[in-house]
């Protein structure tokens, strides 16, 4: 046995095809893809726009865009059009429910200008489904579009469900109705896959989704759904919440999974405070596969939470003062400096954690707990570099990290012919 098993932070990621998303790639070896959804009114060209590229600066790989009425569709080629000419190249997905067969053949450049269509099998039509899903799949395959097929436990195919439940109910032991949704949620899935594959879509332009709001059924559904296929997995909460409880139960089920090296794509479906910054679930996202230690975004500051040898909250300032910091040196950093984004800084508040955890960081300080000589060690990739003291150590400190940034993260120089 592998003397080093234990020690790995997630397993092998699981198996799957690749699909390209207008230039991303999705599954297989490729980095987990983040992506966000617009709030706006999609017929409005300008929020849209606007939103869109929000989304895209702050990281977001795929933005998703509602079409659920002419309006919409008409719309969205403009969109589409206004953000290529301003350099924008995130891939947009269209939205589909209810009417997506009557709108994709409608209007063709709405159906040309998209990267990928999401579907749910649940409310393709409440009559003729299977006739109005192959429409849509029909519009995928005659542009080229990959397609994900999003399951919902909001709108799942009651159909399937009531007859999963009524073989259920004549077993000698029937199951928990729990236990019968979420069977209902795999096969719907899959059978729309082997439905949209006999129809003609190849199988490297399927994404599957199956969103639940609870993190025990998130995390059951989509382990059974990686045993049996090897799609490409869009993880995430359905109507995960606002604030705290939207991100910790997102975490919550996306880690376990990520941690079993399932999902290749994934969502925080936070809902905003009005007027809020939809970019937040971007962030959140970029935070969990940090983490996780699955991607990295951005120098990671690791502070104390403080206890009563940090009475004073100078450190709680320095931390935060250089948390700002750092993230208005970014733009500037992440063009100059390849590999930031792995810097990692500590700033602690006293003697206990203090000099470990800065030794275990790329750079760190440690400052002074209450009856402590007023002195703060810096360390340097383990190793004690100076000593600071007086009142301008977080302008020392900065200093020092700016230099740190530029010797360690610089490109090296090609080497001239005669090896100089």
């Amino acid at each position: 046995m592998d003397a080093q098993a234990n020690d790995r932070p997630y397993r092998t990621r699981r198996k799957t095809v690749t699909v390209n998303v207008g230039g991303v790639p999705i599954g297989g070896d490729h980095p987990i893809v983040i992506q966000s959804m617009t709030n706006t009114d999609t017929a409005d060209v300008e929020a849209t726009v606007r939103q869109i590229k929000d989304l895209a600066a702050a990281g977001s790989e795929l933005v998703r865009v509602t079409v659920n009425n002419e309006d919409a569709a008409r719309a969205v080629p403009h969109i589409v059009e206004r953000l290529r000419a301003d350099g924008c190249t995130t891939p947009i997905v269209g939205d589909f429910h209810y009417n997506g067969h009557i709108l994709l053949p409608r209007y063709p450049d709405m159906a040309k200008s998209l990267d990928k269509y999401r579907i749910n099998p649940g409310n393709v039509g409440t009559r003729y489904r299977d006739d109005n899903f192959r429409i849509i799949i029909e519009q995928a395959i005659r542009y080229e579009k990959p397609v994900r097929i999003g399951v919902n436990w909001g709108s799942l195919d009651q159909g399937l469900l009531t007859k999963l439940m009524d073989e259920n109910a004549r077993r000698e032991t029937p199951l928990d109705a729990r236990e019968v949704m979420r069977e209902a949620m795999v096969q719907s899935a899959l059978l729309s896959a082997r439905y949209a594959e006999e129809c003609g879509l190849p199988h490297d332009r399927i994404v599957i989704s199956a969103k639940v709001s609870s993190v025990p059924d998130l995390v059951a559904v989509y382990r059974r759904l990686a045993a049996t296929c090897d799609y490409p997995l869009h993880l995430g909460l359905t109507e995960a919440g606002m604030g705290m409880k939207g991100i910790v139960a997102s975490t919550a089920g996306l880690a376990i999974l990520l941690q079993e090296g399932i999902g290749d794509t994934i969502r925080v479906s936070l809902t905003p405070r009005p007027g809020g910054d939809r970019t937040e679930e971007v962030r959140v996202c970029q935070q969990i596969l940090q983490s996780l230690e699955l991607r990295a975004f951005a120098p990671q500051v690791t502070a104390c939470p403080g206890c009563g040898r940090t009475a004073s909250t100078y450190f709680q300032e320095l931390a935060e003062e250089v948390q700002r910091y750092i993230q208005q040196q970014m733009p500037a950093w992440r063009r100059q400096y390849p590999g930031v984004e792995n810097l990692r800084v500590a700033v602690m508040g006293c003697v206990v954690n203090g000099p470990g955890e800065s030794k275990h960081a790329h750079i760190g300080i440690s400052l002074p707990g209450t009856f402590e000589e007023p002195k703060a060690p810096v360390y340097v990739d383990g190793r004690l570099f100076t000593t600071l003291r007086g009142d301008n150590i977080p302008e020392e400190f900065k200093r020092i990290l700016d230099d740190y940034v530029a010797s360690r993260f610089s490109p090296q120089e090609p080497l001239t012919v005669d090896g100089r």
